[in-house]
């Protein structure tokens, strides 16, 4: 099979920079903290080349996987609709059942079930044109 490996690093980096944007305190950033129940100190905690390393490579490797479920140079309306599809009816919706057992809240979900909807429909678009 073929693998444009440019295509999947730059899905892989576009999750990171959506992320930055996404979660930044001004977008979603403060609510998604609010909704998380993190406090300043939770958030800014922990190891960042961890985090932030860690975050990397599953994205990469989530774009690398879908671009084996769409398979070489995938047409672009497909790779979109299949991207959007796996965002919110796979992921997103995978939270929601966990988030309802959990009791989290509808805006939680929202916020990561947005930012992963968005996650996917990039993938797909930047596997179509790059692929």
């Amino acid at each position: 099979m073929e693998i444009s490996w440019i295509a999947i690093i730059a899905a892989g980096i576009s999750s990171m920079v959506l992320g930055a944007i996404w979660y930044a305190p001004p977008v979603f950033g403060k609510a998604w903290q609010a909704a998380a129940g993190l406090s300043d100190e939770t958030v800014q905690g922990g190891n960042p080349a961890i985090i932030y390393g860690g975050a990397t490579l599953l994205s990469l490797l989530a774009a690398g996987v879908f671009s084996m479920f769409l398979g070489p140079k995938p047409e672009l309306g497909f790779a979109f609709g299949a991207g959007l599809s796996a965002g919110l009816c796979w992921v997103a919706a995978s939270f929601g059942i966990n988030y309802l057992f959990e009791r989290k809240s509808l805006k939680l979900w929202v916020i990561n079930g947005g930012y992963h909807t968005i996650q996917f429909t990039l993938f797909g678009i930047i596997l179509s044109l790059l692929g």
